[in-house]
């Protein structure tokens, strides 16, 4: 797997930045979504930088032209005894885990009780006891399945601790497992609320089949070790399931500007709408699993994004006006449903991954989290808003296809993570040689994807500084999907 850390105390930590004020902001009554924003974000909120970095930190470990210091230069920063620094993680641990934690109970409570019909009410709420099954199973079955991998040899080593004792313990890899397992229990028992007709019933079914085929494929993926090109077409064979079995539409409303244009307001797609969702499968589950590598980032985006997802569709329930469309009732209760045990599951799983990670979650949970939104969206049928909820990962995506399809200078190592300097515990930038990335002519390209781009354009820093940089991006893209989506409604389409 390509991230890492290990089980207890590690070096490489540093103090939240503005925790002060992240005790200050507290959400007041009624506005409890920004609220939960304020206190997640403040330590990025005075930053010009485009990933949101503290301007006191925008020189560390840079050389007087503004660009990363070499790697045989010491950045100026001296070594943090570990443990102080493992006293400052379990703090940070606690207190991100319970805004996030905030963040998601907070979103379904203030939307969720806004709907009117009782009749819908009601289900979403009773389902909420299925996200707390989800989070105490999970936070249960890790240490026991983490175990047994490492007696079974299941377990890797932190590569952004290489250099340092803490890059030579083995960490469990593939907790993705114990995850899906408690997701897919919760699921099955979610049909009890969830049988409008035999049609859904057959479709639940079949997206339940997809995410639990795909959890199968991740953990192969994580044994035998896939090249990354067997890697983007295995999600085709996961969404079969739910290929085979569709019963839904196969149309698609337009757009109002081509509407006139086309002189249709419905456009039937046929065999290129299971072309679609197979690509949409394909995409959703490869997307988190390409943007990875930092302890706690495919959970902790996976839980943003679905606390996205979960805001869109209890704003669609808000807005149902009589005669109800039963159709479009279901959808959205469908992917509520989804969410609130994934959202679950993925908070039990950040209470042993964020870091300091006691366990890698594996190609097993990246693979199991990118169906379930896949079959979410195609099944919720809100596959536009999903992708504007995935804007990090498109970015993520395109920023990578020269690496991913192998073009002239660009290789294409198995770990594309950063460079780790272990007397400073900073992470630089890596190329494509996994060597340091220097910024010269004739030197090799550096890494194409995300996690180096965050460092090369805010600075090194530490992992987890990092993923607080890549979360709050996440966030950011996330509401900006929200607002680009009510903007364009009545103008590009009617809901």
């Amino acid at each position: 797997t390509s991230e890492g850390c290990r089980r207890g105390p590690a070096a490489g930590l540093t103090t939240l930045q503005g925790a002060d004020a992240l005790g200050a902001a507290s959400p007041k009554a009624g506005v409890l979504v920004a609220g939960v924003i304020a206190r997640l974000v403040p330590a990025w909120a005075s930053s010009p930088l485009f990933f949101f970095l503290p301007s006191q930190m925008r020189t560390r470990g840079q050389g007087a032209n503004g660009q990363a210091a070499a790697p045989n230069v010491e950045p100026p920063q001296t070594a943090r005894p570990s443990q102080a620094l493992s006293s400052i993680a379990s703090e940070n641990r606690s207190l991100w885990l319970w805004t996030l934690a905030a963040a998601g109970v907070g979103a379904l409570v203030a939307f969720g009780a806004a709907i009117k019909e009782p009749a819908t009410r009601s289900p979403v709420f009773i389902s909420s006891v299925t996200g707390l099954v989800a989070f105490y199973g999970v936070d249960a079955l890790i240490p026991t399945f983490a175990s047994k991998f490492l007696k079974k040899g299941i377990a890797g080593k932190d590569l952004n601790k290489k250099g340092t004792e803490h890059g030579e313990v083995p960490v469990p890899e593939s907790a993705g497992v114990a995850v899906g397992l408690v997701f897919l229990v919760c699921l099955a028992f979610q049909q009890i609320l969830h049988t409008p007709s035999s049609e859904w019933l057959i479709n639940y079914n079949a997206g339940l089949a997809c995410i639990c085929f795909s959890l199968f494929l991740g953990f192969v993926d994580d044994v035998l070790d896939i090249p990354w090109r067997y890697k983007l077409v295995l999600p085709t064979f996961g969404s079969l399931p739910l290929l085979t079995a569709y019963t839904g539409h196969t149309w698609i409303v337009m757009p109002r500007p081509l509407r006139l244009v086309l002189g249709v307001d419905i456009l039937e797609l046929g065999p290129l709408y299971y072309l679609f969702m197979a690509m949409l499968a394909v995409f959703c589950t490869n997307s988190i699993n390409i943007l990875a590598g930092i302890n706690g980032l495919e959970a902790g985006q996976t839980y943003v994004i679905g606390c996205a997802v979960l805001v869109h569709n209890l704003t669609q329930l808000q807005s149902l006006q009589d005669p109800i469309d039963n159709e479009r009732r279901d959808a959205h209760l469908f992917s509520v449903f989804v969410m609130i045990p994934l959202l679950g599951s993925c908070l039990g799983l950040l209470k042993h991954n964020w870091f300091p990670s006691r366990v890698f979650v594996g190609d097993t949970f990246t693979y199991f989290a990118g169906m379930t939104f896949a079959v979410a969206g195609i099944l919720g049928h809100f596959s536009e808003t999903l992708l504007l909820f995935f804007l990090p990962q498109v970015i993520n995506f395109v920023y990578s296809i020269p690496q991913l399809f192998k073009f002239p200078g660009f290789p294409c190592p198995r770990h594309r993570l950063p460079k780790c300097d272990p007397k400073t515990q900073l992470l630089y930038p890596s190329d494509c040689e996994n060597g340091w990335f220097k910024n010269s002519r004739g030197s090799p390209h550096m890494n194409c994807n995300l996690v180096n781009l965050a460092l090369r354009l805010g600075g090194p820093c530490t992992e987890p500084e990092l993923l607080h940089r890549l979360l709050a991006f996440q966030v950011a893209c996330c509401m900006l999907g929200f607002a680009v989506r009510y903007a364009l409604t009545g103008v590009y389409k009617d809901v």
